[in-house]
């Protein structure tokens, strides 16, 4: 019998963050959320930025929760891609991260195509072409003397987390690989393509693999003696990344969605593809647990619900998301299409009169409440999902068997019998928490007590338990998949008007 381990998880979400407390027996891993919040923004002036002092106090008040529960053998972080803070050479955090949905990288990545070439961006990296992504923040940065002054070391969010926790200023790998500025396939920053472009080199990061000790616990945390001790260890610190590493992945054949703010539909591989056929659909080779990498199309997925959610709130209509997808479900099926891809459905705002607007402009039926709004969104969710799934195969060379689906788009039983009727394969659908327990898994891995990920995954199945949707009405769902590729004007293997 393997040692009996207590771990944290500290998971953090666009929309809300939770911090986790594990209890692993040897055999199966237990889990539940200990302290859940809500990762908020400000705006300073005219930046939209991270709360990211309230963020920091959340996540202490998760640890003297968990420390007050049980005896802690380790803590690590996982977060979002993109964003980015910036520590003085005294190792003080300067100003709050900038959200990525700041409009200031509006223009961005056409002036980085002109400066040294669209095929270049994607080559040197490995990682799909997105205005947001923290390289053209860096070029706007570069551009408006937005580097703080005095910085002296630029860290992901998760690293920022974890330099609160134990003072390290070292990166991991799977966030910095969600930069577009980082060489995926050499393992190393992209410095040349960077220097290229006018942006400061000199603050970049060690890299460290996921799995590394990065310390302990800073004594000003380590609170009562059950926190003392306690190891502060990098799992794959972007969130997808773990999320990813509690998927009960079988062969190379199978898909995951990570569900979520993001939608991130992919495989696992051993090694980077970024041969033309992968640049021309725009997927992205982004780091995972033990060295692999997770080949994926990204989805701007659960965000134009949670932002319609959210305004019609602001109007006097305050529905959970339960009540949203029962309506939806009640809803006549196929009756309006949105590409959640397109950029007007990017940035924050009036969503559901921005979706009126585009059904209004491709001559469809504009949704006329909650119910119809969330079936168009959910629906086209789903032919998005298709449009990766197909190109994913295209470029491993072999057709996708199955999808599993993790994140918070698991418990959606709604969006996933449509995803399944709109790819044609069987849905599993698994943990919602699954970001948090592929932290643990990690952690675990770190400690001894799991043989790498093989190991990992089948605690997963002994564990978690899953639900099988399986694909019907086939004819009706390709009819209204055609009907997509010609309002997009894309097919199902063309250049998207915008991938974010």
């Amino acid at each position: 019998m393997k040692a009996s381990r207590t771990c944290v998880a500290v998971d953090l979400g666009a929309e809300s963050g939770r911090v986790v407390l594990g209890t692993f027996d040897g055999e199966r891993l237990e889990s539940h959320v200990i302290h859940r919040f809500q990762t908020r923004t400000k705006v300073i002036g005219a930046r939209l930025q991270w709360n990211f002092a309230d963020l920091l106090y959340q996540v202490q008040q998760g640890l003297q929760c968990s420390g007050s529960a049980a005896k802690i053998d380790s803590v690590g972080a996982d977060a979002w891609g993109l964003d980015y803070g910036y520590l003085s050479a005294a190792g003080r955090r300067l100003a709050d991260p900038v959200c990525y949905r700041d409009s200031r990288t509006s223009g961005c990545l056409e002036l980085a195509e002109r400066l040294v070439g669209r095929d270049r961006l994607y080559q040197d990296t490995g990682i799909q072409l997105m205005e947001i992504n923290s390289i053209f923040q860096w070029l706007a940065e570069s551009r408006s003397s937005g580097v703080p002054t005095g910085a002296d070391r630029i860290l992901m969010i998760p690293d920022l987390v974890h330099n609160y926790l134990s003072g390290a200023a070292v990166a991991e790998f799977s966030d910095v690989t969600t930069t577009g500025a980082y060489d995926v396939r050499g393992r190393r920053w992209a410095t040349t393509l960077l220097s290229d472009l006018g942006i400061r080199t000199d603050l970049l990061p060690e890299v460290v693999d996921s799995g590394t000790v990065l310390g302990r616990l800073h004594s000003s945390l380590a609170t009562g003696k059950n926190l003392r001790d306690t190891l502060v260890i990098a799992p794959a610190s972007h969130d997808t990344a773990s999320a990813v590493v509690a998927t009960p992945l079988e062969e190379e054949a199978d898909c995951y969605i990570s569900s979520g703010t993001w939608s991130l539909v992919g495989v696992e591989l051993p090694e980077p593809i970024s041969g033309p056929a992968a640049q021309a659909a725009n997927l992205s080779n982004e780091g995972g647990a033990r060295g692999t990498i997770r080949l994926l199309g990204n989805v701007t997925g659960l965000w134009i619900l949670q932002e319609c959610r959210r305004q019609m709130a602001r109007q006097g209509t305050d529905l959970d998301y339960h009540t949203l997808v029962e309506l939806a479900a009640e809803s006549p099926a196929r009756t309006a299409i949105i590409d959640v891809n397109r950029p007007e459905f990017l940035r924050p705002g009036d969503m559901p009169a921005r979706i009126r607007q585009y059904c209004r402009d491709t001559g469809q039926g504009i949704p006329a409440d909650p119910g119809q709004l969330t079936r168009c969104i959910l629906e086209g969710l789903a032919l998005r999902y298709r449009v990766s799934v197909e190109q994913i195969g295209a470029v491993i060379g072999k057709p996708l068997k199955r999808i599993y689906v993790v994140g918070g788009g698991a418990q959606n039983s709604l969006l996933n019998r449509l995803t399944a009727n709109l790819t044609g394969l069987p849905v599993h659908a698994g943990l919602v928490e699954a970001a948090s327990t592929g932290n643990l898994l990690v952690q675990l891995m770190a400690l001894g007590d799991l043989d790498g990920l093989t190991e990992a995954r089948q605690v997963l199945r002994t564990s978690c338990r899953q639900t099988v949707y399986e694909p019907q009405d086939r004819a009706l769902w390709q009819e209204h998949f055609e009907r997509f590729a010609l309002l997009t004007a894309a097919g199902p293997f063309g250049h998207e008007v915008a991938h974010v």
